[in-house]
Formats: structure tokens, sequence, C-alpha cells
């Protein structure tokens, strides 16, 4: 396609996208590293993380949380670059901790219930982590949940379920409980991992079927973007918010550490200008 970019090459395991002040970022599971690159794919900033998974997002004073996720733990990146405990996730699993979404000072953190890749169990939890570093569990009964997403007015809070199908929506209370479980989105026939929003829906990527999908509430697809590789996690932004930029990599052998880091972001122009 011409209107799609490799950003970057050579990365263990991409995942965790995110846009945020101008720059894209994410995680490389397998190197052990948080990146942020400019919309032109050069490299401004690298954190290590020694932990797998890694995820993370911001808080609106722009402190960066970080999800050890073998650690079972949730981190703060400080101004002198090191990283402090926030909240100890280990007292409610020590299956590993997966993804985490800001909702003002609250952060929400899941888990999928079960080592990766198995056997598998729908015993998926999400947990809110307040300002104070006390947590709980606000969710229960998850079937592998992955990639998550807060709406702009911090009412809802998304995650997927990737071995449901489809992508569930809470309500978000004043005091960060979550009620009124439901379906936003279902998407048979595939395993949504990570997300994002976009124009008229929620962007997810879905590793088995190697493309991104733009799902309006309700399930209607609004549009598909096939990769050659498996898509793990994806992005929108760019400074006209017109660019998805994906995660990919070879799968399984992405998993293979003998086997050439095969992982890229690539960049895709939404519309033509």
């Amino acid at each position: 396609m011409n209107n799609m970019r490799v950003l970057a090459e050579g990365l263990g395991m991409g995942e965790s996208a995110r846009w945020h002040g101008g720059r894209f970022w994410y995680a490389d599971w397998l190197q052990g590293h948080i990146h942020a690159m400019d919309p032109a794919g050069l490299d401004h900033q690298s954190i290590p993380v020694p932990s797998f998974p890694i995820t993370f997002d911001w808080l609106p004073d722009g402190q960066l949380l970080i999800v050890s996720g073998s650690e079972c733990k949730l981190l703060r990146l400080s101004p002198a670059g090191t990283l402090e405990d926030v909240a100890d996730l280990g007292q409610h699993s020590g299956s590993p901790w997966n993804e985490v979404a800001t909702a003002g000072a609250n952060a929400y953190v899941n888990c999928i219930g079960f080592t990766f890749p198995g056997p598998a169990a729908v015993a998926g939890t999400i947990a809110l982590v307040t300002p104070d570093g006390a947590s709980r569990v606000v969710a229960d009964g998850l079937a592998f949940p992955n990639g998550m997403v807060v709406t702009g007015d911090g009412g809802t809070l998304v995650v997927a379920e990737s071995h449901a199908g489809h992508l569930t929506a809470f309500d978000i209370h004043d005091d960060g409980s979550l009620t009124n479980r439901r379906v936003w989105a279902a998407v048979p026939g595939s395993a949504p991992d990570g997300i994002c929003w976009g124009e008229g829906g929620i962007w997810y990527a879905d590793v088995g079927q190697r493309h991104c999908v733009l799902v309006a509430e309700g399930g209607h697809v609004v549009r598909t973007v096939a990769f050659e590789q498996a898509c793990f996690s994806c992005a929108v932004g760019g400074d006209d918010a017109n660019t998805l930029y994906a995660l990919v990599a070879d799968w399984p052998g992405v998993m293979d550490q003998s086997l050439p880091a095969s992982g890229r972001v690539v960049a895709v122009q939404l519309t033509a200008k």
C-alpha cells in the first residue's frame, strides 16, 4: 500500500501503542524498553523497564505510570528518571498484569488471570489504583482483558476481551467503581488486542488476522487495514490525527529469541491529503 510506511525495524515485540505530546510511544516487551519517536521515526527517548509485559499511560499532571507485569507492580517514572513503586498489585493476583488506562488521577490496570499461553481461564480482573496508592478489584470474570481506553469525558472504560471476541464497556463512577458491564461491540472471529480511539469508533489490533479494524459502538465495521505481519497494538496520531501507527511482528516466531527480531512500527495514512 502506498499510504503505508515502515518507521522502525528490529523491534523485539512492540506493544502498548500510544500517541502523546506529539510523539508515538510504544513498549518493546522483549528488549525491555519504552520508546518515544517523532512522526518521521526518529527515536527521542528510551526508558529501560526490566519486565514482561510492559504498558504505560499518563496522569493529567504528566506523570508516566508504568505496569511492570511480571513483578505485579504499578510504577512511576520520577523526574530523575528512576522507577518508583506506586502500587503492589500482587495482593490481588500473581498472574501477569497487562494493560493500564488512566481516568483523571486514577489508574485502571487489568490482569489476564492466567499465565500465557495457557491453560486459559476466564479469570481476568481490573484493579483501580487511586492517587494514594491504594488498590482494589473493580471488575472480574473477564476473558483475557487486553487493551483499554477511557472516553474523553472520563465516564466510560472500554476493555478488549481477547478470548471473548468483543469490546466490553463499564460506567465509571466518582469513586472509581465500575458498573453497567455491557458489550460495546461484538467482533466475532477476532481476538482484539491493543485498542485506541478513532474517528467513528475504536481501532483494535488482531494478531491472528494480521489487521487493525475500526469498529463502531454496536459492532459495525467501519474500516480494516491489513498488514503482512501480526498486529499487536495501534494508536491514531500525527499532527492532524490522520496516521494509524501499528506495531507488527511475525507470530508466533516473535517469541523465539533465537530468530532475527521481526518487530516493526508501521505508519498508515488514513485519508488522502
